[in-house]
């Protein structure tokens, strides 16, 4: 498990290499990660917006941005969470992802949540010995 806490709001992510889902012979390989996002802090806050950074093995980036996550924009209340699962593929057996989430507290005011950088790992990446 991969945890940031900014600003009060600790997001945990939690990612699975999907083998059912993957083509490692035609260089596909996925993965669901399960994000916490939770208000440790005294106000309330709305997730707005996010962004994905992912980097596969070859250090291809591929950027995401949009309204929310899975269709919504949770609202929390100081102690309350949100949990969500989402996926992504990759042409690489390996990669990282990272981001931010835009959250705005109900008197308007905008701030940069931090997502962990988490590592995307496979059992088809070649083992290397440093």
């Amino acid at each position: 498990m991969y945890d940031k806490t900014t600003r009060e709001i600790r997001v945990s992510v939690r990612p699975t290499f999907l083998e059912d889902q993957s083509s490692p012979d035609e260089n596909y390989y996925v993965w669901a990660y399960r994000v916490q996002i939770e208000n440790q802090g005294r106000e309330t806050v709305q997730l707005r917006d996010r962004y994905w950074r992912i980097t596969d093995g070859f250090g291809r980036v591929q950027e995401v941005r949009g309204p929310g996550v899975v269709g919504e924009q949770p609202v929390l209340k100081p102690g309350e969470r949100f949990e969500y699962t989402s996926g992504t593929p990759l042409a690489t057996p390996s990669g990282i992802m990272l981001g931010t989430y835009r959250m705005e507290t109900e008197e308007g005011e905008s701030f940069e949540v931090e997502i962990p950088a988490f590592s995307l790992d496979s059992p088809h990446q070649p083992i290397q010995i440093n």
